[in-house]
């Protein structure tokens, strides 16, 4: 991918957290969320010692707190589940403003929701200080399949291809009269979905077609390796690090 296909989720800057390279950064949030998972849920105070450490790389790579709320919305179906499982649950029953609720239900929802959210946190912080391209590298670094992050990487360069495509069939549609109002618009959708699918497929095939005739043999050229330093990784690591100590406190407390 190129410097022209830098995605909305990136917000460029020079703070520590942008400078590490892109594979530290996937180990140490693929550290922290396993941490933050390993957690006894009854253990309240801990996931309260992950929020505090998320906002210091926030702080650190200057992300700030509105964009990362904003962000978090994402995850508001998951939330809707959470509160519903007090509702659904068997178990014993707790009395809770006025209403009979399950407490493994209550557990259940804390659950989802402390670990949902410190993961989804993450993971936005990660996207925010890391572009696309990228990633992509660090997760060859770190000896993804291949052809994995080619997938990734098409479906990350493509993406806004086919989301304007779509906009133009819209626009078409309107300029011909055309409202999605009730069930009647149903079948007209149906079929423009079918033929933007037909697009992106015939467009993917032109696409190959044009790699292989340029000498495409199943792997991407690289046009620059990246690596760390000792000093990179240890820098990295300090937030599972710290949340390592966060997480044998909360297995060794009373």
């Amino acid at each position: 991918m190129g410097a022209g296909h830098a995605h909305r989720l990136y917000l460029p800057g020079d703070s520590p957290v942008h400078r590490l390279p892109p594979h530290c950064k996937l180990v140490a949030v693929l550290a922290f969320v396993l941490l933050a998972v390993a957690t006894p849920r009854e253990r309240m105070w801990a996931f309260g010692g992950y929020a505090l450490l998320l906002a210091a790389v926030a702080l650190t790579a200057r992300v700030p707190f509105g964009t990362v709320a904003r962000r978090v919305v994402i995850e508001v179906p998951f939330v809707a589940f959470a509160l519903l499982l007090p509702f659904v649950a068997d178990g014993e029953k707790v009395a809770v403003l006025g209403l009979r609720l399950s407490g493994d239900g209550l557990w259940g929802a804390w659950n989802i929701l402390a670990k949902g959210t410190l993961g989804v946190v993450a993971s936005v912080l990660l996207a925010a200080t890391t572009e696309p391209r990228m990633l992509l590298l660090g997760l060859e670094r770190l000896r993804v399949p291949r052809l994995i992050v080619q997938i990734a990487g098409f479906m990350l360069r493509y993406a806004d291809v086919v989301a304007a495509e779509l906009g133009r069939m819209r626009t078409a549609r309107a300029s011909r009269g055309f409202e999605a109002r009730g069930v009647r618009a149903t079948g007209v959708l149906a079929k423009s979905l079918g033929a933007l699918f037909l697009r992106s497929y015939e467009r993917g095939e032109r696409v190959h077609l044009a790699m292989v005739s340029r000498g495409y043999d199943g792997r991407m050229p690289v046009l620059h390796d990246i690596g760390a330093t000792p000093r990179q990784w240890t820098a990295a690591a300090a937030l599972p690090l710290a949340a390592s100590l966060v997480t044998l406190t909360a297995w060794m407390g009373p």
